[in-house]
């Protein structure tokens, strides 16, 4: 094998997608047994997705970094045209699903496409452009570069979170803000404007739930929140609300804690709970998989992040804006398998947020693959510059 192919052979990611997906194809097969959606054949429609992400990943390859940072702003401006076409888009092209109107699903036609999937990858590009730029311009940072920074990453994170809390979608837009919020941290901005940014933060969220808590009637008006939202919030804290949401998640948690140790094996699922084979797929991991099985899909994710993690390391000393784009897959990962899991397991509300990698979505899972092959390209330009370096 040259030099140049073994550059482009990251065998840790191609191992670990191999993983996701064969978890992920195996859990669905179960949830599918279920029949809700009149014997839609799911795992050949999640593989046609993960095909399609392994050609975007291959595609991905054909471009260096300094190709991807030119064209963040691009990317980044035509997802934000599209959450705005989506927005204003009518019920022919874009019909609200639960009360949400967060797809293009034309009528006529069995495909639909969330964009706000998609525009994590735009953000993310271009917030890695911005802090690389402003890092190259001010290498001795000062208070005043430190909140320009600041101001740039806040209004570039807020633009599409406009459209996306019109949807509403508003899982998808705290993402948008842990991204953005990763970003900031991670971009050596000055401890005292990170402190008090995280204070502000802290005092309005808490202050938001105060009131959800004690005053749930008058919530809807001020914070402007939909009943399922302040249900979502109530049945967090306070398990016996009863709710719509309270069965669905009394029915995931029992699938997950029935598989017992090792789980009951591939078959048809014995506890019925709605969407089994997207939001709630990890109580079927449970289900058919038992502890053993759910344990090896965080460990799972905990080597992916460790990856992505040390490939944006490695990439720092030559390329900023490599390294960013890995923290910043991380960081979108990372909040979704937390957020997903802990709604299973009742140590975070419930979201429409779906386990990446695992749930069953064409949108979520060729958008992760986009990310996961930005990285490899990160990973590959590390493999060349280690090459010139020991040569």
């Amino acid at each position: 094998m040259t030099h140049k192919q073994s550059h482009f052979t990251r065998y840790d990611l191609i191992i670990l997608i191999m993983c996701f997906m064969a978890v992920s194809l195996l859990a669905i097969y179960n949830a599918q047994q279920l029949q809700q959606y009149g014997g839609s054949n799911f795992v050949m429609k999640q593989f046609v997705w993960y095909a399609i992400g392994i050609m975007f990943i291959v595609l991905i390859q054909f471009f260096d970094l300094d190709q991807l940072k030119r064209a963040s702003l691009y990317i980044y401006i035509a997802s934000v045209i599209v959450l705005i076409i989506l927005f204003i888009s009518p019920a022919s092209i874009a019909e609200a699903k639960n009360g949400a109107k967060s797809w293009f699903n034309p009528k006529g036609l069995p495909l639909s496409i969330q964009p706000s999937e998609f525009a994590k990858i735009g953000l993310i590009l271009y917030l890695s452009t911005i802090i690389s730029n402003h890092k190259e311009k001010f290498v001795d940072s000062t208070i005043k570069s430190d909140i320009l920074l600041l101001t740039k990453i806040i209004v570039i994170t807020l633009i599409p979170i406009a459209f996306i809390a019109q949807e509403p979608d508003f899982g998808s837009s705290m993402v948008y803000v842990f991204i953005a919020g990763m970003f900031v941290f991670l971009s050596g901005i000055n401890w005292k404007i990170i402190g008090t940014l995280v204070v502000g933060g802290v005092t309005v969220i808490g202050g938001a739930l105060w009131i959800i808590i004690s005053f749930p009637d008058m919530s809807q008006h001020v914070l402007g929140l939909d009943q399922y939202q302040i249900d979502r919030v109530l049945n967090w804290f306070d398990p016996d609300h009863q709710s719509s949401d309270t069965f669905q998640f009394d029915r995931s948690l029992m699938a997950l804690g029935s598989g017992q140790l090792f789980g009951k094996g591939l078959g048809p699922s014995e506890v019925y709970y709605p969407e089994a084979h997207s939001d709630f797929i990890y109580s079927m991991i449970g289900e058919s998989f038992g502890f053993v099985g759910s344990a090896l899909v965080v460990f799972l994710y905990f080597i992916l992040l460790y990856r992505l993690l040390t490939h944006g390391l490695r990439s720092y000393e030559h390329s900023i804006f490599g390294s960013f784009i890995c923290f910043g897959v991380l960081s979108f990962i990372f909040i979704h398998a937390f957020q997903n899991i802990g709604m299973i397991i009742g140590i975070m509300p419930i979201t429409g947020i779906p386990l990446l990698l695992l749930s069953y979505g064409g949108s979520s899972v060729m958008s992760t693959m986009i990310g996961i092959g930005l990285v490899y390209r990160v990973a590959v330009e590390n493999a060349i510059q280690d090459d010139y370096l020991f040569k």
